[in-house]
């Protein structure tokens, strides 16, 4: 138990003071009232998100980057078409790449039944400079009331509970209360690029009444030049780290800024662990690209694990015991400098908790890399990782 959440006092004033931070520097109004429930693995996550959209009297808006094949797949294609059957509002928004390995059958499945569907940027039909500009968010928001959102896409690769390399380990986040306004303007950003309606006769736009204790700010990251909020709050949460930073990512391939943020919080003092994937990675050129980093972190003191049982695809932060990200980010040029993105700020030490606690038992099932060792790996290894370089800010 960290020394933050040992202090109550002391914890109730840390977590005010990084609200205002974040308030402030991001620009967006942090809301109170929610309840949040983590879920690990397609064995949590699918059944719940599937248990929404059966119950679903209004409306269903869901947006995702993975949409793939299997019968899992074929689920949600069902689930949906049902409800639109049933008079109920369903809007599928896909992105243009990500999405492209979805079975026409689906989609004329869903389409026959009413579900409006949208393409987000397909790369025939888009400027070549948005051709690497991809919308990243999960989101589900079914009834304007309960929202979910985190790492996972629709694919058998998410099925199951991580007990072997075909069953990916990924987090997801049941919401209730305030907060899934933030998230329904999440998807609301990417429909009204994509499609001429942005809301009729279904939208009532209730008012969200407070469900848990949760401070939860939703921060909406976007392609663009420059500086954007999601690298704020990626700063923000590592600069204010004084006790533990705790970082759980699919792809690390930041640049040399933020590793020197990571290098800076250690050598203050702070126990900073990264927990990454192992041996199981599906984008084997990310992964050497934030190896060529591993031994200047090591050097300052901050820890690394590799997820051994399988490809580790959630993205999650804690701090200090009492503040968390997550949601679709990665610790990545990728999702800082190209992508949509949507990330959860919560400020709620028993949430911190229970990410917490998932984060031991994975470290428990993961290969902490010695500093020692890795400074003698291979020629060939150091070479592989310094090839991949200059391709670092699209990875």
């Amino acid at each position: 138990m960290s020394e933050a959440t040992k202090n109550p006092a002391g914890t109730t004033e840390r977590t005010v003071a990084l609200r205002r931070r974040l308030e402030r520097l991001i620009g967006i109004a942090a809301s109170e009232g929610n309840a949040l429930t983590a879920l690990r693995n397609g064995d949590e996550i699918f059944p719940a998100m599937l248990e929404r959209i059966g119950a679903a009297e209004h409306t269903v808006d869901m947006m995702t980057f993975v949409y793939w094949k299997g019968d899992i797949a074929s689920q949600f294609a069902h689930a949906l078409a049902e409800r639109a059957r049933a008079g109920v509002r369903v809007r599928l928004l896909l992105d243009g790449f990500g999405s492209r390995l979805i079975e026409k059958d689906l989609l004329d499945l869903m389409t026959d039944a009413g579900v409006r569907i949208a393409w987000f940027r397909k790369p025939v039909y888009i400027s070549p400079f948005k051709q690497n500009h991809r919308c990243h968010r999960k989101v589900l928001v079914v009834d304007e009331e309960i929202g979910f959102t985190g790492g996972v896409g629709i694919a058998e690769e998410w099925c199951g509970d991580a007990r072997t390399e075909h069953e990916w380990r990924d987090t997801h986040v049941e919401v209730r209360g305030p907060a899934v306004d933030g998230m329904a303007a999440a998807f609301a950003q990417g429909w009204a690029e994509c499609h001429d309606e942005l809301f009729d006769e279904h939208d009532r736009f209730v008012e969200l009444e407070p469900r848990g204790d949760a401070v939860v700010q939703v921060v909406r990251g976007s392609a663009s030049v420059g500086w954007q909020d999601m690298q704020t709050l990626l700063r923000v949460m590592i600069e204010s780290a004084e006790i533990r930073f705790r970082l759980a990512t699919a792809y690390f391939a930041p640049d040399a800024y933020f590793i020197e943020l990571l290098c800076a919080a250690a050598r203050r003092g702070v126990e900073v662990e990264i927990l990454l994937p192992g041996p199981h990675t599906d984008k084997r050129v990310c992964q050497l690209a934030g190896q060529h980093f591993y031994e200047d972190l090591l050097e300052c003191g901050v820890v690394i694990h590799q997820y051994q049982p399988t490809m580790m695809h959630a993205k999650i932060i804690t701090v200090d015991g009492i503040a968390s990200l997550v949601g679709s980010t990665n610790f990545n040029r990728r999702s800082l400098d190209h992508d949509e993105e949507v990330m959860l700020a919560v400020l709620d030490p028993e949430f911190c908790a229970t990410l917490d606690g998932h984060f031991d038992e994975d470290v428990a099932k993961s290969a902490r890399i010695r500093e020692g060792r890795w400074k003698r790996r291979s020629a060939a290894q150091r070479a592989r990782e310094f090839a991949v370089q200059p391709i670092r800010r699209f990875l």
